[in-house]
């Protein structure tokens, strides 16, 4: 069965006229009916509140306050998945996968899955595949590689994740181009023309089709055949122009990370630390660049009727809270922020924009007291000093750490943020599911 989100809400209040010396962050200009002439989604991967909490301490102390904590209107999100087996229960704790299906086509999944339905391999069309229906330009950016799960929800449909190019299909029977299925994810993503790509994941395109009409050629050949310009570093984008269709591979598998720091380890944990800014390799763009040359690439002159449509992903906020972390995790999240204050520094004179900033799940990572010697934490630890100049001590106990030296920590079952601005974006307000963002931007570009 499927189980598809409803939105629905009631503005009580009437919306009067805006006055003059109303500023661009007044809930007044955020709520907004109608179609959006663009639509910029920005999805911090595994970017639950206590991930915000601890960047924010860090980087600006405890009273300051990030890009992301400004927008106007506000609400929260639940991101169950469902199961494999048995569709009409739920999964309380998603994966990217099943989350990012949710937000992309309006049904909930079962982890693991692209934009295909729970206990089926039935195709889920997808907000991007509407855009495109419509007239708008897409984008799809990411620091992770393009083919993982986050960038993959919006242009390809396989029963895995794993499937990302022609060489990785054994968890996929029947999608593979030598059975006479739609190929790998990216195969899947280079046909459907999106016209901006940006992210990590070269090794995916380099991968040789193994049938089908481009049997022996590597996905990035029929890329470039198919007319991509093939970018691979921050130099080379700055080259692209309007009227392009950029692929932008700047790394074999995810994009480097922008800080560095001891990760966090069994009691006594590491730290006090500072951690290392600007390591990135400069020849690797930041997600803030990326996004500016997604948008320079993607806007139509103002006599076009439809604008952009421009999924955005800071990757690594989960990858590093998998390994525990925490400055690169802090460091990935500012980074993140950096976007999404560029994407509303871009509203603010597109007022037709619609921003929405979420995440798709929770992680693993608490504040927690300073511990004492006779503290016996099950999880791993590290003391942080922060910008107000105090100790922070973070934990990420969410996966045994005491008999294996595989640390990884798990999501977490929590609701998340959602925020948003602009056309549409009052649709946030209250407790809605994964599902219903779909909607939201299905009515904001005119597809519902």
């Amino acid at each position: 069965m499927l189980l598809r989100g409803t939105l629905c809400f009631v503005l009580i209040a009437t919306v009067v006229a805006m006055p003059q010396n109303a500023s661009p962050d007044d809930p007044r200009n955020a709520i907004q009916r109608g179609r959006a002439r663009n639509v910029i989604f920005l999805l911090g991967d595994g970017m639950g509140d206590s991930e915000i909490t601890m960047a924010r301490n860090y980087y600006l102390g405890a009273a300051g306050r990030l890009a992301l904590d400004t927008l106007p209107l506000t609400g929260a999100v639940t991101t169950y998945s469902l199961q494999e087996k048995d569709p009409s229960k739920p999964d309380y704790v998603t994966d990217s996968a099943a989350g990012g299906t949710a937000w992309a086509t309006g049904y909930k999944t079962s982890n693991g899955r692209i934009s295909t339905a729970a206990g089926t391999n039935a195709n889920l069309k997808t907000i991007l595949e509407w855009a495109q229906e419509k007239g708008y330009h897409t984008g799809n950016v990411s620091t992770a590689e393009l083919t993982d799960a986050t960038p993959a929800v919006l242009g390809a449909h396989v029963s895995s994740r794993k499937c990302q190019g022609p060489a990785d299909m054994k968890s996929c029977p029947g999608f593979s181009s030598a059975e006479g299925g739609a190929g790998s994810i990216a195969e899947q993503l280079t046909k459907h023309k999106i016209d901006v790509l940006l992210g990590g994941g070269r090794q995916r395109w380099e991968q040789i089709i193994d049938g089908g009409p481009n049997e022996g050629k590597s996905v990035l050949t029929v890329a470039e055949n198919g007319g991509y310009k093939i970018v691979g570093n921050a130099r080379e984008l700055t080259q692209a122009t309007p009227g392009d269709r950029v692929l932008g591979l700047f790394t074999p598998g995810n994009m480097s990370m922008e800080w560095a720091g001891d990760a966090a380890i069994p009691y006594p944990g590491s730290g006090p630390q500072k951690c290392r800014e600007f390591v990135r390799p400069a020849g690797e763009p930041a997600l803030a660049i990326m996004l500016l040359t997604a948008i320079r690439l993607l806007e139509q002159p103002e006599s076009s009727p439809r604008g952009f449509f421009l999924q955005v992903e800071g990757a690594q906020i989960d990858k590093r809270a998998h390994t525990a972390q925490p400055c690169e995790q802090i460091g990935e999240t500012v980074a993140f922020d950096n976007a999404v204050k560029l994407a509303l520094d871009y509203a603010d004179h597109h007022p037709d924009t619609l921003i929405i900033v979420t995440a798709d799940h929770g992680h693993s990572t608490q504040i927690v007291p300073p511990l004492v010697e006779h503290d016996h934490s099950l999880g791993l630890l590290s003391t942080l000093i922060t910008a107000d100049k105090a100790n922070m001590t973070v934990l990420y106990g969410t996966n045994a750490v005491c008999c294996s030296s595989d640390h990884s920590m798990e999501h977490t079952g929590t609701q998340v943020r959602i925020a948003a601005r602009g056309p549409q974006a009052a649709g946030v307000l209250g407790v809605h599911d994964m599902a219903d963002i779909f909607h939201l931007m299905a009515r904001a570009i005119g597809a519902e």
